[in-house]
């Protein structure tokens, strides 16, 4: 972990307590601070003003790569792994709060925290660690949006891996127009995957007693092996390592007063705006298992793991014609979603970390080309049936990297001379470094049995 090459924390030549270095300019530059909170407002008016900067978030939690666990749960398990959903959200609503507190309390984003915290070798290593996790999530969204313009459209994997390149620009179309246009466009979208669900999940007519008892923890979940596992990869695929340095940063986009009081009302309100998003989010993680629970688990087909296979599926067992094509519209949607985020992400993480600002357009089309390389060599050289392996292997990444996210961030909202009187109260100490541990713990054993699955093969 970080904590190991620590260096001794002194007070910097600009004078504040606990960092190294003096904070570089703040990242998303051309945004930050732009949008304005109203004065005296209402408590409605204040939530509208913060809201936005956890649904950007919110995303991550439900990005393509999250599929793969929900519907392979849900087939082999029932409902049974709905309280690990709800264990996992719970976790990222703790964690995203604590980005907030970050951002508001010291001016940092976490990148910008850890460049000015440790040691140069350190930070070096940990940027790389960064921009694999962003590439390999990057990776999961390009083949999950190929997938769905494959299944609606005909398009062969490889051009959709290619076509996606172009959401590129459309995120600095809309970056130039304002932050709020993107906001506006991943609510859109999360609306959009939220409402295919509600249809589907109508149509599924899953057992309500049974859903209930899902979110309950069972024994079950650590005696059974084949079900630990899969639970292991719903906590890994859950909490991504790249919305922790983003949301630290995003939630500077508002332009509240830099006092204690207007500090507390900024982290009121974007913990409000999380937490509202992150049970958006939930519902969504939680209605891909159910459906799978009811149209697979119940009429037999339990090895159902593969997206596509899903998808040929529905139709099928749920007895209307559009269910499958709804299925891959949310799919679609997500994939979308997930990568405006992750192009804001790269560029925060590679200006936090280095101090290194490029040119939007070329950040992005850096970010965009190291994740669609590997998918279109390896879905042009081994088929199209690799696809779902890509996806898998990208949370194997992603789990690597979580740790390094959670370590630093643990550490620096712990510390009263970095947080002043913002530093966690010792409960929120216990249960995060619980929460950390545990994520760790289980993202190492998760790494070690599909080491020990491949190496099987």
């Amino acid at each position: 972990m970080p904590s190991m090459n620590d260096v001794n924390a002194s007070p910097s030549p600009a004078g504040e307590p606990g960092w190294r270095k003096s904070p570089a300019a703040p990242s998303l530059q051309e945004v930050h601070r732009t949008i304005t909170v109203p004065r005296n407002a209402s408590f409605w008016r204040k939530c509208l003003a913060f809201a936005g900067p956890g649904f950007l978030v919110a995303v991550g939690y439900m990005d393509p790569g999250n599929w793969a666990t929900d519907l392979q749960g849900g087939a082999k398990f029932g409902y049974t792994l709905l309280a690990v959903v709800m264990i996992s959200n719970f976790m990222a609503i703790l964690l995203q709060h604590l980005c907030i507190k970050l951002g508001v309390a010291t001016g940092r984003d976490l990148a910008q925290a850890c460049r000015d915290h440790y040691s140069t070798p350190v930070v070096w290593f940990l940027w790389i660690l960064c921009e694999l996790a962003i590439a390999a999530c990057d990776l999961a969204e390009v083949v999950g949006s190929a997938i769905a313009l494959q299944l609606l459209f005909g398009i062969p994997l490889v051009w959709g891996c290619i076509i996606t390149a172009v959401d590129v620009m459309v995120v600095l179309l809309l970056q130039n127009k304002g932050f709020r246009y993107i906001e506006i466009v991943v609510v859109t979208l999360i609306v959009t995957i939220g409402s295919c669900f509600a249809v589907e999940l109508f149509l599924a007519r899953p057992a309500m007693g049974a859903v209930l008892a899902g979110f309950v923890p069972s024994s079950a979940i650590v005696n059974n092996p084949e079900m630990l596992y899969i639970a292991i990869g719903i906590l890994g695929a859950t909490v991504m390592p790249h919305n922790l340095y983003l949301h630290s940063s995003i939630v500077q986009t508002r332009k509240y007063d830099q006092t204690p009081g207007g500090k507390r009302e900024a982290i009121k309100f974007g913990t409000i705006d999380s937490t509202f998003a992150l049970m958006f989010a939930l519902f969504i993680n939680a209605a891909i298992l159910i459906l799978a629970a009811a149209a697979f688990h119940g009429s037999g087909h339990r090895e159902v793991g593969e997206i596509q296979e899903a998808f040929h599926l529905l139709d099928g067992l749920l007895g209307v014609k559009f269910a499958a094509v709804l299925f891959a519209v949310a799919l679609l949607a997500s994939g979308q979603n997930s990568t405006l985020t992750g192009t804001l992400a790269g560029q925060i993480v590679m200006e936090g970390f280095l101090n290194i600002r490029l040119r939007p357009w070329l950040r992005r089309l850096i970010t965009r080309a190291i994740a669609i390389v590997p998918a279109v060599l390896v879905i042009g050289l081994f088929g199209e049936n690799k696809s779902t392996e890509l996806l898998v292997a990208s949370q194997v990444c992603l789990s690597m990297q979580l740790g390094f996210a959670c370590w630093p961030l643990m550490r620096f909202t712990s510390e009263k001379t970095k947080m002043g009187e913002f530093v966690n109260p010792r409960w929120i100490k216990l249960v995060g470094w619980g929460v950390t541990l545990l994520i760790i713990g289980l993202n190492v054993r998760l790494l070690l049995e599909v080491a020990g699955v491949i190496g099987g093969e």
